[in-house]
């Protein structure tokens, strides 16, 4: 549940336009800046992985070679989102991720650290947990200190149930948000994209 749609904003790092969402301008690039420096969380979908959808037949959780992982444009794009990270002085203070391997990968080579996190699971194959899941990472974000910024990898379906109406990030975007408050809709202040 979104509070206030209107507010929406698509963020590049060159300002371009994305997802069919209108064109922003400087000023709404600097203005998500300075919201990510307040404090917020980043859900962000894991970078790109080798072709296909969900896991192969057979996959194991555990045994990262039998799941779909990232494919090497995916390890480069996890870096440059790094990289756009320490460029902007942005400090995370927490990260966090789905169990799967491609979802530890991106936040492990864009941020040095992983730590994984069964509410951030992917919801792809199993719905069955989602509200609960949703219920967790949503008392998480309500924990934070103010000022903090956090990091929160997972897949695109895990992320549209946390975050209504933001399910369909590509690869490696994020969308910002900021708790409202207990029992109230997360804040979405912007969808993140670096390219």
């Amino acid at each position: 549940m979104i509070d206030d749609p209107a507010r929406r904003r698509v963020v590049t790092i060159t300002g371009a336009c994305l997802l069919g969402l209108p064109a922003i301008g400087r000023a709404d690039d600097a203005a998500l800046l300075r919201d990510l420096r307040a404090g917020a969380a980043v859900l962000m979908r894991h970078t790109q992985t080798t072709p296909g959808a969900g896991d192969p037949p057979g996959w194991r959780l555990e045994q990262c070679q039998s799941q779909r992982n990232l494919a090497p444009s995916g390890i480069e794009h996890a870096k440059r989102i790094g990289r756009w990270f320490s460029t902007n002085d942005l400090r995370v203070s927490g990260v966090r991720n789905s169990p799967w391997c491609r979802t530890r990968d991106t936040a492990t080579l864009a941020f040095g650290r992983h730590d994984d996190w069964a509410a951030l699971s992917n919801l792809f194959e199993d719905r069955s947990a989602a509200d609960a899941q949703s219920a967790q990472v949503n008392q998480y974000l309500l924990s934070l200190k103010p000022g903090e910024l956090v990091v929160l990898v997972s897949h695109g379906s895990t992320i549209g149930h946390i975050v209504p109406g933001h399910g369909g990030l590509a690869s490696g975007e994020s969308v910002v948000v900021r708790p409202a408050g207990a029992g109230a809709p997360l804040t979405a202040l912007g969808r993140l994209v670096v390219p």
